[in-house]
C-alpha cells in the first residue's frame, strides 16, 4: 500500500480510484493531481515508481485535505451556529439545512423515529 497524506491508499485500484480515498480528493481533483505528476490514470498504484510517488505527494500537498479540511469545515459549522443564522440554527436543532422537507423524509438527519403516545381517554 501507498502512504500519501497519512491515508494507506489501496494498491490494487486504478490511481485515478484509490487517490480518492484521501478526504478532501474527488475526482476530478485526482485526475488533476496525476495529469501534473505525468502518470497515467489508468497505471494502478502498484504500479507506480518512487518517483512518481514523490510527484503525486507533492501535489496533494498543494491541496487542503484531510484533518486540516475536517477542522476547517466544523469551524464553519461552528461559526454558522454561533451567529445564529438560520443555516446554524438548523445545524444546531439537527435537521436538513437546504429547504429539503421534513415532514415524510429527512430521517438520516432527524434520527431514528420517536414514537409518541396517543393521550388516553379519562374514565367516569
Amino acid at each position: 500500500m501507498a502512504r500519501i497524506a497519512g491515508v494507506d491508499i489501496p494498491k490494487n485500484k486504478r490511481g485515478v480510484i484509490s487517490l480518492t480515498y484521501i478526504y478532501g480528493i474527488g475526482l476530478s481533483r485526482a485526475k488533476e493531481i496525476l495529469e501534473k505528476a505525468q502518470v497515467s490514470e489508468d497505471k494502478k498504484v502498484q504500479e507506480w515508481t518512487d518517483d512518481e510517488i514523490g510527484l503525486i505527494r507533492e501535489n496533494v500537498g498543494a491541496f487542503t485535505i484531510e484533518g486540516e479540511l475536517r477542522s476547517e469545515t466544523q469551524l464553519n459549522i461552528k461559526r454558522l451556529m454561533d451567529i445564529g443564522c438560520y443555516r446554524g440554527l438548523r445545524h444546531r436543532s439537527g435537521l436538513p439545512l437546504r429547504g429539503q422537507r421534513t415532514k415524510n423524509n429527512s430521517r438520516t438527519r432527524k434520527g431514528k423515529r420517536k414514537t409518541v403516545a396517543n393521550k388516553k381517554k379519562a374514565t367516569k
